[in-house]
């Protein structure tokens, strides 16, 4: 109840900042509101590769604002209540800028009304979606009828979404409550990087020069999705040490834990290098050096499954996770790779090469329909239209 009350008053306060900054006259700008930079970063890129004289402003909200702002090459706005003055700088371009592109679910839009001249277009975060959110999401409807009242709001700003996929398109349908016009085909721009094979070469020389055990044995990498009560205090199901005494003289482990969790594991008991714990890196290029993926319920298979690279998925907590959170489809039949729930099944799958390649193809045909290379150069080309 507390936290409603903040939540409210909150968008009360945005609302009031806002109302104050529709004074001012449009402009032909573009405001990023980022939470995870790639989708923006390639949409950026692409813009100034084709010269487009359109300014752009950045609205931070996560944990890597400097290694953003080094990207784009200027200082993002951070969208945090605790700097007044920045904030108020954010909610004036939101409400100035006649395109709005945002990468997920801002609480602050309830308390924004934009014009009609002004059209927001959500670039999701994730290329696909295992696990539900929005209106599917099970916790979502135990919360209070305003707060309901309030998700709906935000998500009738997205005037288009943007999707790699049909069946992509069907879950934010779905999820946000919205009729299929908003769907915008052009395919995901992160999942350009996957058709580049001079990024591939760069990548791999990259981290074999940094580290060449990589280059030595064959690379697993292990990207779990984070769970809900994970966020401050994270717990490794798998057993490393089982994992080294029978798969070391063959393989590394690559740890790649969810960038919202908190994590301080060490791993200096353990001899030969077996594991390294990779967090803080980019997820891409972490992809590219790998030869196998295991993972859950993440989204990340729709963009390995470009690779054509085997997937094992440790589902060790399906049941609970099912139950608490919920899954838009049988597990069993929306993976394209084998379902393990132990190390030692792990293991064995591993050890078998258990792997059917074919259904990592097919997998990527429906989720990657769009996503052909050229999703970046599409959005920007539908960004910069006039005759929309």
């Amino acid at each position: 109840m507390v936290r409603e009350l903040f939540i409210s008053l909150y968008v009360l306060f945005v609302r009031f900042i806002s109302t104050i900054c529709r004074l001012f006259p449009l402009r032909d700008s573009i405001t990023f509101m980022v939470s995870f930079e790639q989708n923006n970063l390639y949409i950026y890129n692409e813009m100034k590769r084709q010269q487009v004289p359109i300014p752009c402003v950045f609205l931070y909200k996560g944990k890597n604002k400097q290694r953003f702002d080094e990207q784009i090459g200027m200082s993002s706005i951070e969208l945090k209540l605790s700097n007044v003055g920045d904030f108020i700088k954010a909610i004036y371009h939101l409400q100035t800028s006649k395109k709005v592109v945002v990468d997920n679910y801002f609480g602050e839009l309830a308390g924004i009304t934009f014009r009609k001249q002004v059209e927001c277009v959500q670039i999701w975060h994730a290329a696909g979606a295992v696990k539900t959110f929005g209106f599917e999401d099970k916790s979502t409807l135990e919360r209070t009828n305003w707060a309901q009242k309030r998700f709906a709001n935000v998500y009738q700003h997205f005037h288009r979404i943007v999707v790699g996929s049909d069946v992509m398109a069907e879950r934010f349908l779905a999820a946000f409550h919205l009729p299929p016009s908003v769907i915008l085909r052009t395919g995901v721009p992160r999942t350009d990087l996957f058709y580049n094979e001079k990024a591939k070469e760069l990548a791999i020389q990259k981290w074999t020069t940094l580290n060449p055990e990589l280059s030595k044995k064959k690379v697993i990498l292990y990207a779990p999705t984070y769970r809900d009560q994970e966020l401050e205090a994270f717990q490794l199901e798998l057993d490393i040490s089982e994992m080294q005494r029978a798969l070391s003289d063959q393989y590394v482990l690559i740890l790649k834990l969810h960038p919202a969790i908190k994590n301080d594991l060490s791993f200096s008991e353990l001899d030969g290098g077996f594991v390294m714990n990779y967090s803080n890196q980019d997820i891409n290029e972490l992809l590219f050096i790998s030869d196998l993926l295991i993972t859950d319920y993440s989204s990340i298979p729709v963009e390995y499954s470009i690779l054509e690279k085997p997937m094992i998925f440790f589902a060790y907590d399906e049941d609970t996770y099912l139950k608490d959170r919920g899954l838009w489809e049988p597990y069993e039949t929306s993976v394209p790779g084998p379902i393990v729930r132990t190390t030692a099944e792990l293991i064995r799958v591993i050890k078998e090469e258990s792997y059917d390649l074919s259904e990592v193809r097919a997998y990527s045909e429906v989720w990657n329909k769009y996503s052909k290379g050229q999703s970046s150069r599409n959005i920007v080309e539908y960004l910069i239209r006039e005759d929309k």
